[in-house]
């Protein structure tokens, strides 16, 4: 090793379980798998400026996962006995994905809660017949959590990419109109406080006849931003203590994600719907392999579950 490189501290994130300043680093054990997600393809039809998964138009690095590769996964959840509620779908945007709505129909049919996230776009707005059959069919089941980053227009097609804003918003309107449960989820980057976030999402959906209650944190959820360049904290073993957070609050106690990697034979577990690339957090190919505890070791682990109280899951 040169001199040089004898002077330069350890970068931070980057050994699993220790710190750049050399202590032990935080850990989760899975408690329960209280939500099962599958990305079902990074393919989107926006390219928005901060994606943290970066999905686009061309953006296949996971591909689309089938009805019955999802079907595989809710038997092994049985077969395990694992007790978990809820399946949630992400992506890019799922309504892409060309199966999905056996894919939902497979969840729903087996009494399972199931949670979309989605732009609410034309995507999915091809899909409404279907969609709401299904929503009739398995009345309460079925949440659509729809992406408005922000309740002023500008700013959310600074995200969005312009003309973003009317096909959402007539999209959401089409899911209030037919009854659908509904969550929005925002975004805190502009620097607002909660009160005025909330305050300005609720005028938007009074304007629009959305049925959504912009008071109540589990209706509107307001994310904190990801930025994995911006400096943070790494999270240690006595940080839970000083911190008053409990490991049980964070997503990764309770969930796992299913993907298929682009030119992979099997589909990947991993640790977090948040990281979705970082080979250090896929846990194998099975849930039964997936069941171990995860080290704090990625920017998001801190700012965004520990620091910043994100969930992407419904909380009871």
């Amino acid at each position: 090793m040169d001199q040089a490189s004898a002077n330069t501290p350890p970068k931070p994130f980057q050994d699993l379980t220790t710190t750049a300043k050399g202590e032990q680093r935080a850990w989760v054990d899975l408690e329960t798998l209280e939500t099962l997600w599958f990305n079902t393809g990074t393919l989107c039809n926006l390219t928005c400026l901060n994606c943290y998964i970066e999905s686009s138009p061309k953006n296949d690095a996971l591909v689309y996962i089938t009805a019955s590769e999802v079907v595989g996964f809710l038997d092994e959840i049985e077969a395990l006995g694992l007790g978990t509620q809820e399946i949630g779908l992400t992506g890019g945007e799922p309504f892409m994905n060309p199966e999905i709505l056996p894919i939902m129909a497979a969840i729903l049919s087996r009494g399972y809660r199931c949670l979309v996230l989605t732009n609410a776009m034309r995507p999915m707005m091809k899909c409404a017949e279907g969609l709401a059959n299904l929503n009739e069919l398995y009345p309460g089941q079925l949440t659509l959590r729809v992406s408005i980053d922000h309740f002023n227009p500008k700013l959310h097609e600074e995200e969005r990419g312009p003309r973003s804003w009317k096909p959402t918003i007539l999209g959401l309107e089409w899911l209030s109109k037919h009854g659908f449960s509904i969550d929005i989820a925002g975004r805190t980057r502009w620097g607002e406080d909660e009160a005025t976030l909330r305050d300005g999402f609720a005028e938007l959906f009074s304007q629009h006849g959305i049925e959504v209650d912009a008071h109540n944190p589990q209706a509107l959820v307001l994310f904190p931003e990801m930025d994995e360049t911006a400096p943070v904290p790494e999270i240690t073993t006595e940080c839970w203590s000083i911190l008053g957070v409990s490991p049980s609050d964070v997503m990764c106690a309770s969930s796992r994600m299913v993907v298929k990697r682009k030119g992979d034979d099997h589909l990947s577990v991993m640790a977090c719907t948040l990281l979705a690339y970082d080979q250090r957090f896929n846990l194998g190919s099975s849930l039964k392999e997936a069941m171990g505890q995860v080290h704090l070791a990625h920017p998001h682990c801190a700012k965004f579950c520990v620091l910043g109280g994100g969930s992407c899951s419904v909380k009871a």
